[in-house]
């Protein structure tokens, strides 16, 4: 019988993991405290049964194989931890929560129910990035001792049908802004390089955008075997650019979103190799619940655990630290 999943958050990201789990054959129940965002999904998503809590859902004695979590970040300890509780196994959008205490929360609960979750940084399934993987494992570039992570996209344009002042990224207290919501580069240096040994960063709200978030982080993490790392995030930029550098003692590695691209050169003009992709956005979410639908299976969770998620926390606190108090903050590995 098809897996009956539970989707907890019907805005972008809720209707997109619903419509790829229907279209891999699941069942659908959706929640949110919002009828119109209900409505939305359900109109292009056929859906069993609709809630406006995780509450209301069990209470309706239906059986759930499992939970996608959704919705913004300051309520995905709470919902998580009924889930687990449920025995319902979790796919939970990043960040894990607002904050690391939080988060060491959710993964004490997960521990004790031994029920697995599964994390949506959901680059770590781009095949481009994969491939940068490989080629570092391999020493494409030699030693590296310079890596550039930067993402810049104006907020107004990543939800068009809506205003972005009422998008949760816009509201600190909800879990908005470039720190939290675009950690997916911290993670990703993390994925590639594990923790730095310390950073300093400034975490600020510079644009005239109409938020109580930040808007623009700039970090410089620092690495042992002379590597330091770069990360600039902005939600203000226009137009939108995502690319990581990363030059090593034998060449540069670049992989770029547009276009969609991983090249390597090693003279002094021009590339000595370009591969380039034709995987589209999509694909990656869909091998995220690919992976989920293992999970349920009985299958391990493997690309993403809870444990990498508190990382990136630690990261983030340590970004926090570093902005407020302008000083380099020293981590314990």
């Amino acid at each position: 019988m098809s897996k009956h999943i539970l989707v907890v958050g019907s805005g972008s990201i809720g209707k997109r993991h619903a419509r790829n789990l229907h279209a891999l054959g699941c069942r659908i129940s959706s929640i949110d405290p919002r009828n119109d965002r209900l409505a939305e999904l359900a109109a292009e998503t056929p859906v069993e049964g609709q809630f406006a809590t995780v509450e209301d859902a069990l209470r309706a004695g239906t059986a759930y194989d499992g939970a996608v979590i959704g919705s913004p970040p300051s309520v995905h300890v709470a919902q998580t931890i009924v889930c687990l509780q449920a025995r319902m196994p979790v796919l939970l959008e990043k960040p894990v929560a607002p904050t690391l205490e939080a988060a060491t929360r959710l993964t004490d609960a997960a521990r004790a129910t031994a029920v697995p979750v599964l994390l949506g940084y959901t680059w770590r399934w781009w095949p481009p990035l994969r491939r940068v993987r490989e080629l570092l494992g391999a020493q494409a570039i030699g030693p590296l001792r310079h890596v550039q992570f930067h993402m810049s996209a104006h907020l107004a344009d990543w939800h068009p049908w809506e205003r972005y002042q009422d998008f949760f990224m816009a509201s600190r207290a909800l879990g908005g802004g470039a720190l939290l919501d675009e950690s997916h580069w911290i993670d990703l240096a993390l994925w590639l390089f594990g923790l730095p040994a310390a950073l300093s960063a400034r975490v600020e709200k510079l644009s005239d955008l109409a938020i109580d978030s930040d808007d623009n982080v700039d970090m410089l993490m620092v690495y042992p075997d002379n590597l330091r790392i770069n990360v600039h995030l902005d939600i203000y930029g226009r137009p939108h650019e995502k690319f990581i550098r990363f030059v090593g003692e034998g060449g540069t590695l670049l992989w770029s979103a547009d276009p969609n691209r991983v090249s390597v050169g090693h003279e002094s003009i021009g590339w000595t190799s370009v591969e380039d992709f034709t995987c589209e956005r999509n694909d990656m979410f869909v091998a995220v619940v690919e992976e989920f639908l293992d999970v349920l299976g009985g299958a391990p969770v493997t690309t993403c655990t809870l444990e990498d998620g508190l990382r990136v926390l630690k990261v983030i606190e340590a970004a926090r630290a570093a902005s407020a108090e302008g000083r380099t903050v020293t981590l314990d590995a």
